[in-house]
Protein backbone atom coordinates (compact mmCIF):
# COMPACT_ATOMS: atom_id res chain seq x y z
CA UNK A 1 0.00 0.00 0.00
CA UNK A 2 1.32 3.23 -0.76
CA UNK A 3 0.04 5.94 1.73
CA UNK A 4 -1.19 9.82 0.48
CA UNK A 5 2.04 11.30 2.34
CA UNK A 6 0.91 14.57 0.29
CA UNK A 7 -1.65 15.15 3.44
CA UNK A 8 1.03 15.78 5.56
CA UNK A 9 1.51 19.98 6.05
CA UNK A 10 4.48 19.90 8.41
CA UNK A 11 6.54 16.64 7.60
CA UNK A 12 8.19 16.50 4.61
CA UNK A 13 9.27 13.48 3.16
CA UNK A 14 12.09 12.26 1.11
CA UNK A 15 13.68 8.83 -0.15
CA UNK A 16 17.61 9.15 -0.01
CA UNK A 17 18.24 5.66 -0.66
CA UNK A 18 16.16 2.16 -2.31
CA UNK A 19 13.69 1.39 0.49
CA UNK A 20 14.95 4.29 3.19
CA UNK A 21 12.01 7.12 3.81
CA UNK A 22 13.44 10.12 5.61
CA UNK A 23 10.66 12.05 7.30
CA UNK A 24 11.98 15.73 8.54
CA UNK A 25 10.21 17.82 10.95
CA UNK A 26 9.38 20.71 9.32
CA UNK A 27 8.06 23.57 11.80
CA UNK A 28 7.92 27.67 11.07
CA UNK A 29 8.45 28.33 15.04
CA UNK A 30 11.96 29.16 15.86
CA UNK A 31 14.07 25.82 16.65
CA UNK A 32 11.59 23.70 15.72
CA UNK A 33 8.60 24.28 18.26
CA UNK A 34 5.60 21.66 17.20
CA UNK A 35 2.58 23.82 16.02
CA UNK A 36 -0.26 21.79 16.69
CA UNK A 37 -0.27 20.28 13.42
CA UNK A 38 3.01 18.68 13.75
CA UNK A 39 2.33 17.43 16.77
CA UNK A 40 -0.59 15.23 15.24
CA UNK A 41 0.68 14.65 12.43
CA UNK A 42 3.99 13.27 14.21
CA UNK A 43 1.23 11.06 16.14
CA UNK A 44 -0.45 9.16 12.78
CA UNK A 45 2.94 9.06 10.46
CA UNK A 46 3.94 5.60 11.72
CA UNK A 47 0.90 3.62 10.43
CA UNK A 48 1.41 5.11 7.18
CA UNK A 49 5.29 4.30 6.89
CA UNK A 50 4.27 0.89 8.15
CA UNK A 51 1.60 0.04 5.28
CA UNK A 52 4.14 1.62 2.56
CA UNK A 53 5.42 -1.57 1.35
CA UNK A 54 8.23 0.20 -0.44
CA UNK A 55 9.62 1.15 2.77
CA UNK A 56 12.05 -0.74 4.81
CA UNK A 57 13.42 1.49 7.16
CA UNK A 58 13.09 5.33 8.32
CA UNK A 59 14.80 8.03 9.55
CA UNK A 60 13.76 11.01 11.60
CA UNK A 61 15.11 14.08 11.66
CA UNK A 62 14.53 17.78 11.91
CA UNK A 63 15.52 20.80 10.02
CA UNK A 64 18.91 22.42 9.34
CA UNK A 65 20.54 22.14 12.58
CA UNK A 66 17.74 21.36 15.24
CA UNK A 67 15.46 18.46 15.73
CA UNK A 68 12.54 20.07 17.53
CA UNK A 69 12.43 22.05 20.92
CA UNK A 70 9.20 20.67 22.15
CA UNK A 71 5.22 21.83 22.03
CA UNK A 72 4.37 25.45 21.23
CA UNK A 73 3.67 26.61 24.56
CA UNK A 74 1.03 29.35 23.23
CA UNK A 75 -0.71 26.46 22.33
CA UNK A 76 -0.44 24.50 25.27
CA UNK A 77 -2.11 27.44 27.27
CA UNK A 78 -4.76 27.05 25.10
CA UNK A 79 -5.02 22.98 25.86
CA UNK A 80 -5.09 24.19 29.52
CA UNK A 81 -8.09 26.15 29.76
CA UNK A 82 -9.80 23.81 27.01
CA UNK A 83 -10.53 20.56 27.85
CA UNK A 84 -11.92 19.37 24.11
CA UNK A 85 -8.65 20.35 23.06
CA UNK A 86 -7.12 18.71 26.26
CA UNK A 87 -8.17 15.30 25.62
CA UNK A 88 -6.91 15.64 22.21
CA UNK A 89 -3.51 16.53 22.66
CA UNK A 90 -3.35 14.02 25.33
CA UNK A 91 -4.79 11.33 23.00
CA UNK A 92 -1.85 12.17 20.64
CA UNK A 93 0.78 12.02 23.06
CA UNK A 94 -0.34 8.84 23.95
CA UNK A 95 -0.43 7.61 20.03
CA UNK A 96 2.96 9.02 19.40
CA UNK A 97 4.70 7.02 21.61
CA UNK A 98 2.61 3.95 20.76
CA UNK A 99 2.82 4.27 17.06
CA UNK A 100 6.03 4.81 17.05
CA UNK A 101 6.70 1.54 18.92
CA UNK A 102 4.26 -0.29 16.87
CA UNK A 103 5.88 0.21 14.14
CA UNK A 104 7.36 -2.30 12.29
CA UNK A 105 9.75 -1.21 10.56
CA UNK A 106 13.33 -0.06 12.09
CA UNK A 107 13.38 3.52 12.85
CA UNK A 108 16.63 5.78 12.92
CA UNK A 109 16.70 9.36 14.60
CA UNK A 110 19.48 12.29 13.49
CA UNK A 111 19.39 14.62 16.26
CA UNK A 112 20.64 17.91 15.87
CA UNK A 113 20.48 20.98 18.13
CA UNK A 114 17.66 21.01 20.60
CA UNK A 115 15.41 17.99 21.08
CA UNK A 116 13.00 18.52 23.89
CA UNK A 117 9.61 17.15 24.94
CA UNK A 118 7.22 15.20 22.38
CA UNK A 119 10.19 16.31 19.95
CA UNK A 120 13.04 14.49 22.54
CA UNK A 121 9.85 11.41 22.47
CA UNK A 122 10.79 10.33 18.67
CA UNK A 123 14.36 11.19 18.79
CA UNK A 124 14.53 8.68 21.94
CA UNK A 125 11.97 5.98 21.15
CA UNK A 126 13.50 5.45 17.71
CA UNK A 127 15.72 1.82 17.31
CA UNK A 128 18.94 3.56 16.69
CA UNK A 129 19.41 7.19 18.04
CA UNK A 130 22.10 9.27 16.10
CA UNK A 131 22.87 12.50 18.16
CA UNK A 132 25.43 15.52 17.56
CA UNK A 133 28.01 15.51 20.18
CA UNK A 134 26.56 19.26 20.76
CA UNK A 135 22.97 18.35 20.87
CA UNK A 136 20.97 19.45 23.68
CA UNK A 137 18.64 17.52 25.67
CA UNK A 138 16.18 18.36 28.11
CA UNK A 139 12.69 16.42 29.16
CA UNK A 140 11.85 20.15 29.78
CA UNK A 141 8.14 18.97 31.51
CA UNK A 142 9.25 20.12 35.39
CA UNK A 143 10.30 23.11 34.29
CA UNK A 144 7.06 24.72 33.31
CA UNK A 145 5.06 22.53 36.23
CA UNK A 146 3.85 19.49 34.81
CA UNK A 147 4.40 16.16 35.27
CA UNK A 148 7.41 14.60 33.06
CA UNK A 149 5.23 13.14 30.20
CA UNK A 150 5.67 12.03 26.64
CA UNK A 151 8.16 9.40 26.69
CA UNK A 152 9.95 9.93 30.02
CA UNK A 153 8.89 6.95 31.96
CA UNK A 154 8.07 4.67 29.11
CA UNK A 155 11.78 5.27 28.27
CA UNK A 156 14.28 7.24 30.61
CA UNK A 157 14.83 4.28 33.01
CA UNK A 158 15.59 1.73 30.76
CA UNK A 159 18.25 3.17 29.02
CA UNK A 160 20.11 4.92 31.83
CA UNK A 161 18.92 3.93 35.17
CA UNK A 162 16.79 4.68 37.64
CA UNK A 163 19.17 7.26 39.03
CA UNK A 164 19.80 9.11 35.95
CA UNK A 165 16.20 9.31 34.51
CA UNK A 166 15.21 10.49 38.06
CA UNK A 167 18.19 13.63 38.13
CA UNK A 168 17.48 14.49 34.99
CA UNK A 169 13.27 14.80 35.12
CA UNK A 170 13.17 15.46 38.48
CA UNK A 171 15.79 18.50 38.15
CA UNK A 172 15.09 19.49 34.16
CA UNK A 173 19.15 19.67 34.02
CA UNK A 174 20.03 19.85 30.59
CA UNK A 175 22.61 17.40 28.58
CA UNK A 176 24.42 17.68 25.93
CA UNK A 177 24.61 14.42 22.99
CA UNK A 178 28.15 13.51 24.30
CA UNK A 179 27.09 13.03 27.47
CA UNK A 180 23.91 11.69 26.59
CA UNK A 181 25.95 8.63 24.81
CA UNK A 182 28.01 7.97 27.79
CA UNK A 183 25.03 7.40 29.81
CA UNK A 184 23.35 5.29 27.36
CA UNK A 185 20.41 7.43 26.78
CA UNK A 186 21.18 7.41 23.04
CA UNK A 187 22.55 4.85 20.54
CA UNK A 188 25.45 7.06 19.74
CA UNK A 189 27.56 10.51 19.60
CA UNK A 190 29.22 11.66 16.42
CA UNK A 191 30.34 15.48 15.06
CA UNK A 192 27.13 17.58 14.27
CA UNK A 193 28.27 17.37 10.33
CA UNK A 194 28.26 13.65 10.38
CA UNK A 195 24.66 12.95 11.97
CA UNK A 196 22.90 13.39 9.05
CA UNK A 197 25.44 10.40 6.81
CA UNK A 198 25.71 8.34 9.65
CA UNK A 199 21.97 7.75 10.55
CA UNK A 200 21.61 6.96 6.59
CA UNK A 201 24.61 5.06 6.31
CA UNK A 202 23.11 2.90 9.24
CA UNK A 203 18.87 3.01 8.02
CA UNK A 204 20.37 2.10 4.09
CA UNK A 205 22.14 -1.22 6.56
CA UNK A 206 18.84 -1.84 7.64
CA UNK A 207 17.15 -1.88 5.02
CA UNK A 208 19.35 -4.08 3.14
CA UNK A 209 19.03 -6.71 5.98
CA UNK A 210 17.10 -9.59 6.74
CA UNK A 211 13.75 -7.82 6.99
CA UNK A 212 11.30 -10.01 8.92
CA UNK A 213 14.39 -11.11 11.36
CA UNK A 214 15.47 -7.45 11.97
CA UNK A 215 11.30 -6.30 12.15
CA UNK A 216 11.07 -9.20 15.19
CA UNK A 217 14.04 -8.83 16.59
CA UNK A 218 12.91 -5.40 17.22
CA UNK A 219 9.42 -6.69 18.10
CA UNK A 220 10.92 -8.81 21.16
CA UNK A 221 12.63 -5.95 22.42
CA UNK A 222 10.18 -3.40 22.27
CA UNK A 223 8.12 -6.02 24.83
CA UNK A 224 10.86 -4.37 27.40
CA UNK A 225 9.43 -1.17 27.08
CA UNK A 226 5.93 -2.26 26.39
CA UNK A 227 6.01 -3.66 30.19
CA UNK A 228 6.00 -0.14 31.26
CA UNK A 229 2.72 1.00 29.42
CA UNK A 230 0.22 1.34 32.79
CA UNK A 231 3.25 3.38 34.25
CA UNK A 232 3.70 5.76 30.79
CA UNK A 233 -0.40 6.41 30.84
CA UNK A 234 -0.24 6.91 34.36
CA UNK A 235 2.32 9.69 34.16
CA UNK A 236 0.41 11.23 30.86
CA UNK A 237 -2.80 11.90 32.57
CA UNK A 238 -0.88 13.34 35.42
CA UNK A 239 0.88 15.45 33.01
CA UNK A 240 -2.29 16.69 31.64
CA UNK A 241 -3.96 17.31 34.57
CA UNK A 242 -1.03 18.96 35.86
CA UNK A 243 -1.46 21.11 32.87
CA UNK A 244 -4.79 22.43 34.08
CA UNK A 245 -3.48 23.53 37.67
CA UNK A 246 -1.63 26.44 38.93
CA UNK A 247 1.88 25.16 38.85
CA UNK A 248 1.01 24.55 34.77
CA UNK A 249 -0.46 27.51 34.17
CA UNK A 250 1.95 29.37 35.67
CA UNK A 251 4.90 27.69 34.59
CA UNK A 252 3.62 27.97 31.59
CA UNK A 253 2.88 32.08 31.41
CA UNK A 254 6.61 32.60 33.43
CA UNK A 255 8.60 30.61 30.89
CA UNK A 256 6.57 32.74 27.55
CA UNK A 257 7.67 36.14 30.03
CA UNK A 258 10.98 34.38 31.06
CA UNK A 259 10.18 35.31 34.68
CA UNK A 260 11.15 33.24 37.79
CA UNK A 261 7.97 31.01 38.97
CA UNK A 262 7.18 30.95 42.54
CA UNK A 263 7.98 26.95 42.82
CA UNK A 264 11.33 27.56 41.03
CA UNK A 265 13.16 26.76 44.82
CA UNK A 266 11.21 23.09 44.90
CA UNK A 267 12.45 21.95 41.26
CA UNK A 268 15.83 22.42 40.86
CA UNK A 269 17.14 20.24 43.81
Amino acid sequence: MQPNYERYKSLTFDRPAPRVIRITLTSQLKLGVMDPTMHRELSEVWRDVDADDTVSAIIITGQGKTFSAGGDLKHELKVAVDYELRMQAMKETRDLVYNILHCSKPIVSGIRGWAVGAGLAAGLLADISVAAKDANFMDGHTKIGVTAGDCAMIIWPLLVSMAKAKYYLMCCERLTGEEAERIGLVSMAVPDEEVETKALAIATSLANGAPAAIRWTKYSLNSWIKNAGPIFDASVAYEFIGFAGPEGLEGMNAFLEKRPTQFSAQTVI
